[in-house]
């Protein structure tokens, strides 16, 4: 995938899709300000009473926020930009039946995240990770933060005009905990409390222990309105518009075909400083599609007006049309700094098949990448060799220093390899190379049990044929799979594939039903608490969750929670080099391939700010509708079948 934006579980719970394998991220147009990144500092415990107490606008994890008291906008925005105008997106997914992103049922429209809701504090993309007041104008902590109080903006209001409290605060932990998406659950498992100090004052407490990042993530939670939830069932899905606190209100909704967004002429925040020169745009229009080529279609006639593209093959031929030539349609690559994560096939690990790892070793050595890259992606893409790819806490080399110590006290559980070679994928510059790493596959499936009789591997505990079922939520990773399933079945294997709707797609995930799908896992500047989601023993058998391999391994258990428990900046990247290395020598997943930059093309009809976030596209929040462009344009044809847009990168 083509810079996974970093998400919270906000983001990626939206619509049931961000962060997980059902995840089709639109997180660029819709979760930017609630992106986690994550990470924590080790420090002495003391008596609240004798630690010296910050009360601060802004929270950092490391060192201080970027931005002072008093600053008066981001630097990435333009605090003049005008106001006005419409811009239309393609939907990230196939198709929504509810307006309710903080549950497990449904399907959520795009653009309730960071549009509709709004959280206490907001990040801004210019620095990992830094948090300035939203809701909440300051934040009190003891130096070992322990505990957090919040003290709400005064002038904070819904957009009935009611005013937002600390009751809403304290009802909002409490509901999404309680009702909301099992991942509220996992992931606020280290807040202990919470509780009203005043009418706008709430205070978080947390378990004991080195987790500086609990602040922030509480600081990123959803507030909702508690009299508005106590006349509407908060966990059932609905098409009725919410009640939020942001810049937009849900206006015109078609289910599953369109859904559009205004701007609230009195919105509350307009003036803040994390909010100066944003959200410009009189209407967001998010149009569904069912079919990737008509998606396509409708963008080249002016149907919509903004793309990141993630397929190779479109970016590289489908952008040659006479917009393109007279500068009416504009083409950018703009490179950032956003880790790319790991993009991968992986294994589910409750399957009896993938539970030796000599077997998905042997499943990894027959993808062939070199020949995809070459054949269907246009050579645009690198092989995916981390689970932290284009950032610095990827592993490299052999173990050292630091890295080293994290690794030693668990050698006697871990390859020897991994301690004297450099983790590598297998590269094939030919066919020789292909025919040699197979040969390779076939000794690991021998050494496994496994024989081949009459053209077909046969499994030594069921005494039957190998077959497996790469399950698929986009068609255009057929090809892919096709060249992949090629190559197994010269090691007598039987890859077959089914591509699913949607709704089947995400049911069939949270359930964990599947053998190997295609996914992200989406990575941050500073990775913290969300890795438990991912790698955790404890997240292993839980629907909905994000451990979505089935990952239940000691090591990396005590590895993850030392890496929560990061005193600093340098022990961070050292221990997320070492879980990086004991994740890939486990041979967990199949590595695809990443990018990092991204792809736009978009109607000329937008002005842009001079400055470009490092961690996000800025767009639609910071970009702005030109003076000749304050109408839509007139459109004819309504979206036709299309498929969902997805920030995987594609063939």
């Amino acid at each position: 995938m083509d810079g996974i934006c970093r998400m919270s579980p906000l983001s990626c719970l939206a619509g049931g899709k961000r962060g997980t394998a059902a995840a089709s991220p639109a997180a660029f147009f819709k979760a930017v300000a609630f992106l986690v990144i994550v990470g924590i500092l080790t420090l002495g415990a003391k008596p609240v009473h004798a630690q010296a107490l910050t009360n601060a606008p802004a929270l950092a994890l490391y060192d201080n926020p970027k931005y002072k008291p008093g600053f008066k906008h981001f630097a990435y925005v333009n605090p003049d930009a005008p106001k006005g105008g419409w811009v239309r997106l393609a939907a990230d997914s196939e198709t929504f039946d509810s307006l309710n992103p903080f549950i497990l049922k449904g399907i959520a429209a795009e653009g309730l995240v960071g549009g509709v809701f709004e959280t206490l504090m907001k990040r801004s993309t210019d620095e990992p990770y830094s948090l300035y007041g939203l809701l909440a104008q300051s934040v009190t902590m003891p130096k070992d933060r322990s505990w957090a109080e919040f003290r709400i903006n005064p002038k904070a209001r819904f957009s009935d005009g009611t005013p937002v409290t600390a009751a809403d605060v304290v009802f909002s932990f409490k509901t999404l905990k309680e009702k909301g998406h099992p991942f509220y659950r996992m992931y606020f498992a280290a807040v202990t409390g919470v509780r009203q100090t005043g009418p706008l004052a709430v205070r978080f407490t947390f378990k004991p222990g080195d987790n500086r990042e609990l602040p922030l993530i509480v600081a990123e939670m959803p507030v909702v309105s508690q009299v508005y939830y106590t006349r509407v069932a908060f966990e059932r899905t609905s098409l009725d518009p919410p009640l939020g606190s942001g810049p937009y209100l849900v206006g015109q909704v078609k289910p599953g075909r369109t859904i559009t967004y205004r701007r609230n002429e009195h919105y509350w925040g307009a003036d803040l400083p994390v909010n100066r020169g944003m959200y410009n745009f009189d209407r967001i229009i998010y149009d569904y599609y069912r079919d990737a080529t008509v998606a396509l279609e409708a963008f080249k006639a002016g149907r919509y007006d903004f793309r990141l593209e993630n397929v190779a093959k479109n970016w590289a031929t489908a952008y040659d049309f006479p917009a393109v030539r007279n500068k009416q349609v504009i083409r950018a690559e703009i490179p950032h700094q956003i880790p790319t994560g790991m993009q991968a096939f992986l294994f589910n690990l409750r399957k009896p098949l993938f539970q030796d790892i000599r077997v998905r070793q042997a499943i990894n050595l027959a993808f062939d990448f070199e020949w995809c890259n070459r054949t269907l992606f246009y050579g645009t893409y690198k092989r995916s060799q981390s689970y932290f790819s284009n950032s610095e806490l990827a592993a490299s080399g052999i173990p050292q220093s630091k890295e080293l110590e994290t690794l030693l006290p668990f050698k006697d559980q871990l390859p020897p390899e991994l301690f004297k070679l450099p983790f590598t994928q297998a590269v094939n510059n030919g066919p020789d190379d292909v025919r040699y790493h197979l040969r390779k596959a076939q000794t690991l499936l021998a050494d496994a049990g496994f024989k081949v009789i009459d053209s077909q591997l046969i499994n030594p505990a069921t005494g039957k044929p190998v077959e497996i079922e790469m399950l698929l939520s986009n068609a255009s990773f057929e090809r892919v799979v096709a060249a992949f399933a090629t190559n197994l079945k010269r090691l007598g294997i039987t890859m077959t594939t089914r591509s699913v709707d949607a709704s089947q797609y995400q049911n069939r995930v949270r359930q964990f039903d599947y053998d190997m799908i295609m996914t992200v896992f989406p990575q941050t500047v500073a990775p913290g608490n969300e890795q438990r989601t991912f790698w955790d023993s404890e997240f292993a058998d839980t629907p909905g969750s994000q451990n979505l391999i089935g990952i239940k391994n000691p090591v990396v258990d005590k590895l993850v929670a030392q890496l929560i428990a990061a005193p600093d900046w340098e022990t961070l990247k050292a221990r997320a080099r070492a879980l990086d290395r004991v994740l890939l020598w486990n041979q967990y997943v199949v590595p695809n391939w990443y990018l990092g930059r991204f792809r736009m093309v978009y109607w000329n009809k937008f002005g842009r700010p001079d400055v470009m976030p490092l961690y996000a596209p800025g767009f639609p929040e910071a970009w702005w509708a030109k003076a000749a462009e304050k109408q839509p344009a007139a459109r004819t044809v309504t979206p036709a079948n299309a498929g969902p847009q997805s920030n995987r990168l594609q063939p």
